[in-house]
């Protein structure tokens, strides 16, 4: 049984000013993410910014996540696509470089029906058999779901281990439990919705408050596998305003916001995504501070 651990960080990318990623950065914080309780680092997941990162910088990325936080920590990266072949490449390549794992999103815009989306991950499963592979459902951002059906035949593919499941609804996750082997693990892709899909059968949390609360949230989930689901609770209600602030815009610009509040020189958003309203800032430093995390 393949384990990703409980708390999955999808890793911002720092930028220098003039818009590069700085790599030195990107090696210390995802050893600082480690160190502050997570168990495995996403690199060009959506918070990483992926639509415009090019595929040389993504490659760097996942070499560089790797040297650092290797063998402690496990390392997954993002190698999705909308275009079948271009995803079976960038994973192949990937998969070189000896990583533990390849989150795929469900392929956006051209909106491929259920069938087209089982084919597209079974293609991309057999073209890397030794590569465990994390599913990602977000039809927010895809404009389409990938329904329990469809999981559930795709579990049935060895390596197809996981899903990162963001569709925000609690009864998607609770029949994708319901359909699929206790070995395949639900991760919640939603920070807020966490405790809740632990209760219907999820082990953990690809998080971006984990940038912040790694070990906080390492603990409420152990809290709750330990039976002490109060305790789970009182950390899911303290941390709720640090949830939903972190999404009071387009991700990942509080997270990156907050770094910066920290002192952390992660640099910008890349264009189309822009900087936080001032009005923003000061709400997200209100809660920043009465976390103690500035």
């Amino acid at each position: 049984m393949v384990s990703f651990g409980r708390v999955i960080t999808a890793m911002i990318v720092p930028f220098q000013e003039d818009g590069n990623v700085n790599y030195a950065m990107v090696e210390q914080l995802a050893a600082h993410l480690v160190e502050q309780g997570s168990d495995g680092i996403l690199v060009c997941g959506t918070t990483g910014e992926s639509p415009t990162l090019t595929w040389q910088e993504e490659h760097e990325l996942f070499r560089v996540v790797q040297q650092a936080v290797a063998p402690g920590a496990k390392v997954l990266v993002g190698t999705g696509s909308n275009s079948t072949a271009e995803a079976i490449a960038a994973t192949q390549k990937a998969a070189k470089l000896g990583i533990d794992g390849t989150l795929q999103v469900v392929p956006y815009y051209n909106k491929p029906p259920q069938a087209g989306l089982y084919e597209h991950f079974r293609a991309i499963a057999r073209a890397c058999p030794d590569l465990p592979l994390m599913l990602y459902n977000i039809p927010g951002r895809t404009s389409v779901n990938l329904q329990p059906e469809t999981v559930a035949r795709l579990a049935e593919i060895e390596n197809i281990v996981a899903i990162k499941e963001a569709s925000g609804n609690l009864d998607i996750a609770s029949e994708i439990r319901a359909q699929t082997p206790s070995s395949f693990a639900i991760y919640s892709g939603d920070d807020s919705l966490t405790l809740p899909l632990l209760a219907v059968g999820a082990v953990g949390v690809v998080s971006v408050a984990s940038h912040l609360v790694g070990s906080q949230l390492q603990q409420m989930i152990q809290e709750f596998e330990a039976g002490k689901i109060e305790t789970a609770r009182e950390i899911h209600l303290k941390l709720l305003p640090l949830f939903k602030t972190l999404f009071c815009t387009t991700s990942p610009i509080p997270v990156k916001a907050a770094l910066k509040l920290q002192g952390w020189a992660v640099g910008g958003v890349r264009p189309p995504l822009c900087e936080m309203p001032e009005e923003l800032q000061k709400t997200l430093k209100s809660v920043l501070n009465s976390l103690s995390l500035i």
